[in-house]
């Protein structure tokens, strides 16, 4: 008989005994606000947990990232347009370079200084197709995650993009418990997962299943499988997903690969970036072919899994927002949880936050 077990408790009550639902999450870490072809020299727009930013290329083709807000009249710079290396407000037409700091406004007077306010400014990297963004007050002393599979020629990309009214949480814990396939029917690329064991550390959840794949990439023609389901046929394979907080990764045997970068808005609103590999790898003879091929075989066929992903996305999302509006009308009822991955990864995104409440203690 399987244990139902609760939300994980603590003697912690300021942040352990808080609902996972209403957590913040830790700045310390290295976040995807965009992909890099969304950002341009016109400046765009994104929150990360309720701080409004700006990102921008300079003249040079380098990604800045500033607090949306001109402290003239706090109107947003990211409605504005870039003067060369600064932002420039569309409202007075003040300007700020990437360091936040104000360097002209365009009536000041001969006998007048420039204001001395100064906006935020964000670290942020360009890498692997995304812009990642550090939230944190403090300098940065990690590295982004990162995908190494962007660049690589045998790994073939398709991004979906995650919009959900729901606390990134609920997104999580969907992505973590591979027994909800029952709900995908047609879309799924697995059946009969069962968790077999988990590994965990202060910074991730890894849980191991094992399930039957219904593709097996191992012929050329067999990446036509992602596009007619009669051509599917059930193996055994691992299914292995860890959530790398803040990020989550999951491997299918040794043809696919799949991230979700996220973007977490408000305690209601998530958004993310879900990137699905499929790996060449088994094909031999292609990696023999001059480099410029391969890269125009990788570049003909990104976006080939786009049909699949969406149609995942669209229907985890219902479920995602279900769960999040029975929530707020219903937050005294608990959930039966029986899959323990989940309770490990509550524990972990609750763990992150009590670290850093504790850290802003001791300083």
């Amino acid at each position: 008989m399987q244990q139902i077990i609760p939300e994980t408790t603590s003697p912690f009550p300021s942040v352990l005994q808080t609902s996972v639902r209403k957590i913040g999450i830790n700045p310390n870490h290295w976040y995807v606000v965009a992909r890099s072809s969304e950002v341009t020299n016109k400046p765009l727009g994104v929150i990360i947990w309720k701080q409004a930013i700006a990102l921008y290329r300079d003249h040079t083709g380098k990604v800045h990232a500033l607090e949306d807000r001109c402290p003239h009249r706090q109107v947003q710079l990211s409605h504005g347009q870039v003067k060369g290396n600064q932002l420039e407000c569309n409202y007075h037409g003040w300007r700020f370079n990437s360091n936040g700091e104000c360097v002209a406004v365009p009536y000041l007077a001969a006998n007048q200084k420039l204001p001395t306010c100064q906006i935020r400014h964000y670290p942020v990297k360009e890498q692997d197709g995304f812009i990642w963004l550090f939230p944190s007050d403090i300098e940065p002393s990690i590295e982004p995650m990162g995908l190494p599979e962007w660049e690589h020629l045998n790994y073939i990309a398709t991004v979906s993009v995650i919009n959900t009214q729901a606390h990134y949480s609920y997104l999580i814990e969907n992505l973590m418990d591979m027994y909800h396939g029952h709900l995908h029917q047609d879309l799924q690329a697995w059946a009969e997962a069962a968790l077999q064991n988990i590994d965990e550390d202060d910074n991730r959840v890894n849980a191991h299943y094992t399930a039957q794949s219904y593709y097996k990439i191992d012929k050329i023609w067999s990446i036509s499988q992602l596009f007619f389901p009669a051509l599917r046929r059930l193996h055994p394979e691992p299914l292995n997903v860890s959530y790398i907080y803040p990020h989550w990764v999951s491997t299918l045997g040794n043809d696919f690969k799949i991230y979700c970068l996220l973007c977490p808005v408000n305690e209601t609103q998530t958004k993310a970036y879900l990137i699905h590999f499929t790996s060449l790898n088994a094909f031999w003879r292609l990696h023999k072919l001059p480099v410029w091929f391969r890269r125009f075989i990788k570049n003909s066929l990104f976006g080939a899994a786009q049909k699949l992903l969406d149609g995942l996305v669209i229907q985890d999302v219902k479920m995602i927002e279900e769960e999040q509006q029975a929530y707020l009308q219903n937050p005294e009822i608990r959930n039966y949880e029986l899959n323990r991955a989940l309770v490990s990864v509550q524990k972990l995104m609750k763990n992150q936050i009590e670290k850093l409440v504790m850290g802003n203690q001791i300083d």
